[in-house]
C-alpha cells in the first residue's frame, strides 16, 4: 500500500513513494508522475518487486519496483491484487 508520494526534485517523470510491502517500508522511486499526481496514489493497494538490489535515482534510494500495466492508447494502471491479500503476501 502506498502511504506517501512526493515529486523528486528536478524531474517531470519521477515520484518518490513509501510502501508497505508488509516486512518494512520501502523506497521505492517510479516514473509515474506524468500520470498520476501524488494525490492520487497514496493509499492505493500495488504489487511490488522487492528482491532487486537498492538502486540511487536521482539521488533517492529505490529498494523496489511498482508493477503497472499499459493500455494500447498509453494509460498506466496500478497491478493490484485482489480482495483478502495484505501487504506482504505473496504473488506467484
Amino acid at each position: 500500500k502506498i502511504l506517501s508520494a512526493e515529486p523528486v526534485a528536478k524531474t517531470k517523470k519521477l515520484l518518490h513513494l513509501k510502501v508497505d510491502v508488509g516486512i518494512d517500508q520501502r523506497s521505492i522511486v517510479s516514473g509515474i508522475a506524468e500520470y498520476f499526481t501524488p494525490e492520487e496514489v497514496v493509499g492505493k493497494t500495488v504489487s511490488v518487486v522487492v528482491n532487486l538490489a537498492p538502486r540511487n535515482i536521482r539521488g533517492v534510494e529505490s529498494q523496489g519496483m511498482i508493477l503497472m500495466g499499459e493500455s494500447k492508447d498509453g494509460k498506466l494502471a496500478f497491478i493490484a491484487p485482489q480482495e483478502g491479500l495484505l501487504p506482504g503476501d505473496v504473488i506467484r
